[in-house]
């Protein structure tokens, strides 16, 4: 079964949506959701790597300092 969000499945159904209209639109603002925090995530590990790679740097070179 698809990734659907089940509170707006109800609601939708509840104001008389038809059925698979009610499924469609369930599921497309799931697939939205997830990808948005996928890319969320991915944001966030770009900056820990951005930051990781800052440390070693400066770690390096006050290593070569001393």
């Amino acid at each position: 079964m698809p990734l659907v969000m089940g509170d707006l499945y109800v609601a939708l159904r509840s104001a008389n949506v038809p059925e698979d209209k009610a499924m469609a639109a369930a599921e497309e603002v799931a697939s939205v959701m997830r990808r948005s925090r996928t890319g969320s995530a991915m944001g966030s590990l770009r900056v820990l790597k951005w930051m990781l790679a800052a440390n070693v740097v400066l770690t390096a070179i006050g290593l070569l300092a001393i």
